[in-house]
Formats: C-alpha cells, structure tokens, sequence
C-alpha cells in the first residue's frame, strides 16, 4: 500500500470519525429515531452487552459519566483497556512486549469472559 494510499484512508477515517462524533454529540440516540434499535433486543427483548452503548456514548461526550454507566456500565468500565489497546497499538514498533501482551490469547479470553459475564447478569439483574 502506497504512502499517499494509507495517508487517504486514515483521512477518511478521521473525517468519518469526527462525523459520527459529532452525530452523537448533538442528537439524542434515546429520542432520536435516526439511530438503529438493537436487533437482539427487538428480537428477543433481552440486552446484549452493547445495549446501551448508543446512549452511554451520548452521555459521555456530554461529559455524564453517571448517565453513561447508567446505560451501559461495561462500556465505561472498558474505557482504560480501550486506552491501552490504543497505546500498544501506536507504539507497536517501539514497544512490541507491550503490544504482544495486550493482544494475548489470554487477555482476549478474559476480555470474552467478562463481556459475557456481562450479558448473563444485565439480563438476569435486570440492569
């Protein structure tokens, strides 16, 4: 892949980004229907781990932290290993014990793990 090639698609993912940012900066995903619904939910009335996050993104860019665990807590509890994800992933080059550690077979199945812990006790709790 060309330099130019690599150097556009990370423009355009950039742009898109930002777009989508700013989407659910001003609009609601709780009142406004031009965010989809959650096929597993209108399916089965039950939550998958991501129910929620729609609404937990709106809140956090609203700098509600409260509001967003409130919607889905696992997202927000997720923030530092996202952070990290990201960091290993930049410094990939530099730091390749961090990166290999962070992208383990053992901490992608913890990370399975808990998402699906997760899903069986927000349905099972009720939250």
């Amino acid at each position: 892949m060309t330099k130019l090639r690599k150097t556009a698609i990370c423009a355009i993912a950039a742009i898109a980004a930002a777009a989508a940012t700013a989407a659910y900066f001003a609009l609601d995903p709780a009142t406004c229907a031009v965010f989809p619904r959650c096929p597993f939910y209108v399916l089965t009335g039950l939550k998958c781990p991501g129910c929620g996050s729609q609404r937990a993104l709106h809140c956090l860019l609203h700098m509600d932290i409260a509001g967003a665990a409130a919607n889905n807590f696992l997202l927000v509890a997720a923030l530092p290993l996202v952070a990290l994800l990201a960091a290993s992933e930049l410094l990939r080059k530099r730091k390749p014990r961090l990166y290999a550690a962070v992208n383990s077979a053992r901490l992608c199945m913890a990370v399975f793990a808990v998402i699906t812990a997760w899903w069986v006790a927000r349905n099972i709790m009720g939250w």
